[in-house]
């Protein structure tokens, strides 16, 4: 009876109020807003004795609380409904109002509200948790691996004493890039950017620095190229970016995470459109510059030529996966397959990187050279007054090539450089300066670096896994074990051993 009579006493009250309230409005800020509606008010009136309703009744009711709920969008409403719905077992409706209170209200704890244990293990709730609840995902954490990697090499890359200072500052920068977007997307894996919403396009900034990046550092290790004020053109879009997205970053963290539920993405086709535009466009300067070096026959060391063309089949790579990920964004067919995809493309790239800057750091260190048209040169007044010819010094620069890459001469444990004279028919003085001009090193650090260079891929090569340190510096020219251990350390930070063990499976 006691039920009954509160019922009646609720029903008699919300007929009171829908006649004293129907078109009365208050304002804030001269905007007008309708007062609580009847259906929401007597929900509130009752919301005490809302579970003491019998099982039968609970259908009626929640009937009544959808009524309310098309009236007016209330909170409350999404909250009780979310509970009904999860005690009458009904898992697809209950998160679908669990989903609509967390949108609401911005209380992401809702979701693992006690109530709901009763519909944990349904496939809608699975699905709910799976979308917004913190979680471990592999991809994710493969994502943070990839960015510490990524960031620890960039900051190793610039303390080196030995590493160009520029092309390490452009290199690390293009790591510290790739890092932070892996870091962007373990957090996105992860559901952290619904707690954390002010990581919500923390990477996208640096959004237009790949390319230029990338192609500068192309250019700084081709050419030796100097950095000038003009190339801060470059920046430009970044800085039309950023004060794009400045009204994004500047919101508060509420607004960032009601933006992130309602999975918008401001600007999103515009910036990947713009993206793909730069990456285009700079991988066909990379191309051109590999290109117009190979036409000027610029001779560099074949492990310097492998890395060079490596970066730019590995940008292609990049460039072609990510316009896959464009098309299937713009066409509105999210495909899981490009995403991941972008995702391993990115990271290869990254540890690549990170491994050649530790197995190969010579390819990072200071440039000694300035090349032009083919012809290394080296700041030295040693051969102003020299008779010798430019067509003839780059006739002997061939012949030198010759006998280093196809003869290996430097295998010579007795070679000289009077011996290196009398092969190229020419003075000593002549060899000399061929070296130090086009190589930009003297005749011992030449001949040493070749060897090194040969000692590495035998030591990489397991027909000579069981061969001693030793056996190996007899076999690339040296007369002994310290000296060849003393020049591998000096190109390569390591030693021959510790070299040998990267290999071993």
């Amino acid at each position: 009876m006691r039920l009954i009579h509160k019922i009646i006493i609720t029903f008699s009250f919300g007929i009171f109020l829908l006649f004293t309230s129907s078109n009365s409005y208050s304002f804030e800020n001269g905007v007008g807003k309708k007062k609580q509606d009847i259906a929401s008010l007597m929900f509130l009136f009752s919301e005490n004795n809302f579970y003491t309703i019998k099982k039968s009744d609970k259908t009626n009711s929640i009937e009544n609380l959808r009524i309310a709920e098309n009236n007016k969008d209330s909170i409350a409403v999404y909250k009780e409904l979310a509970f009904s719905y999860a005690t009458s077992a009904q898992p697809s409706l209950a998160c679908e109002f669990i989903e609509k209170y967390v949108k609401a209200s911005l209380d992401m704890a809702f979701i693992t509200h006690s109530h709901f244990y009763q519909i944990a293990h349904s496939k809608p709730y699975r699905e709910l948790t799976n979308k917004y609840v913190k979680k471990i995902d592999w991809w994710g954490i493969f994502c943070f691996y990839v960015a510490f990697v990524g960031i620890f090499v960039s900051i190793v890359l610039n303390l080196r004493k030995k590493t160009d200072k520029i092309s390490g500052l452009l290199m690390g920068g293009f790591l510290f890039c790739h890092s932070l977007f892996m870091i962007h997307i373990g957090v996105y894996l992860m559901n952290y950017s619904y707690y954390y919403p002010h990581v919500y396009y923390m990477s996208t900034i640096f959004s237009l620095l790949y390319g230029p990046l990338i192609y500068f550092y192309f250019k700084r290790i081709t050419s030796q190229y100097s950095l000038k004020k003009e190339d801060l053109l470059h920046l430009a879009p970044t800085f039309l970016l950023g004060a794009l997205l400045f009204s994004v970053y500047t919101l508060t963290g509420e607004e960032k995470l009601r933006i992130l539920l309602e999975g918008e993405n401001p600007y999103l086709v515009l910036i990947m459109i713009s993206k793909l535009i730069s990456l285009l466009a700079y991988s066909i300067f990379l191309i051109l510059i590999y290109v117009r070096n190979k036409k000027e026959q610029v001779k560099i060391s074949k492990l310097m030529n492998n890395w060079q063309t490596r970066i730019i089949i590995f940008c292609l790579i990049y460039v072609v996966v990510y316009a896959m990920y464009v098309i299937s964004i713009k066409q509105y067919v999210f495909s899981d397959y490009a995403f991941y995809l972008q995702i391993s493309s990115t990271a290869f790239i990254v540890l690549y990187v990170s491994y050649s800057a530790f197995v190969r750091p010579s390819l990072f260190e200071k440039v000694k050279v300035i090349a032009s048209k083919g012809i290394v040169k080296r700041n030295n007044s040693k051969y102003e007054k020299s008779g010798l010819t430019s067509s003839l010094s780059m006739e002997l620069k061939s012949k030198l090539l010759y006998l280093l890459d196809e003869e290996k001469i430097y295998k010579q444990n007795d070679i000289t450089l009077q011996k290196l004279s009398e092969s190229l028919n020419t003075t000593r003085h002549n060899a000399s300066q061929i070296v130090n001009e086009h190589f930009g090193l003297n005749f011992f650090e030449l001949i040493n670096k070749y060897r090194i260079e040969e000692a590495k891929e035998l030591l990489k090569n397991k027909k000579y896994k069981d061969y001693a340190i030793i056996d190996i510096a007899y076999e690339v020219g040296f007369n002994n074990k310290v000296t060849f251990n003393k020049s591998f350390k000096k190109y390569n930070q390591i030693t021959p051993s510790e070299y040998m063990k990267l290999f071993v499976l």
